[in-house]
């Protein structure tokens, strides 16, 4: 957690349900399905792309996770802390990484309308159709991982770099 000892932390909530217990060819569709997503991505790519879809979501679990795994994936604390204000601090990210960020802010809240055709533009001017392809699907697994986490309430601080990973 901290560097510093601190003895008040407020008590974990409880999760409301074990999805991969309860259904688990559900929760072990899921891992194929995201299995399937990331190939052909940038791995530090790819988290930046979880953690940002995450943050906008709200979803601890997945913020827990997907920095753990960036960290083990040699990504920088400094850009991860940037990576909820990357509009501002968008020099510490490269074009390729700021496309594929907004894309994933466009694609995950859709309730600001249809993804806008420059952002899919400037997206596809970094990445060949089928890393598009890859991109945009992962960005849906992220959501839909991020959507189970934050109904079932899975509890943050638990998890072990690659211990989903299929």
């Amino acid at each position: 957690m901290t560097t510093h000892e601190n003895t008040s932390y407020a008590p974990e909530h409880a999760p409301r349900l074990d999805l991969a217990k309860l259904a688990p060819e559900v929760f072990k569709a899921m891992v194929i399905l995201d299995a399937a997503a990331r190939q052909g991505l940038d791995l530090v790519l790819l988290e930046l792309v979880k953690i940002r879809a995450s943050q906008l979501n709200h979803c601890a679990f997945c913020l827990d996770m997907h920095t753990k795994d960036a960290l083990a994936a040699g990504e920088s604390v400094e850009r991860i802390i940037q990576l909820s204000a990357w509009e501002e601090s968008h020099h510490f990210y490269t074009e390729k990484e700021l496309a594929a960020i907004a894309l994933t802010e466009a694609v995950t809240v859709l309730t600001d309308g249809f993804v806008p055709n420059e952002v899919y533009e400037r997206a596809a001017a970094h990445f060949d159709e089928t890393e598009l392809a890859q991109l945009v699907s992962a960005i849906t697994v992220i959501n839909a991982w991020n959507r189970l986490a934050v109904s079932t309430r899975m509890v943050p601080g638990h998890y072990t770099p690659g211990q989903f990973k299929r």
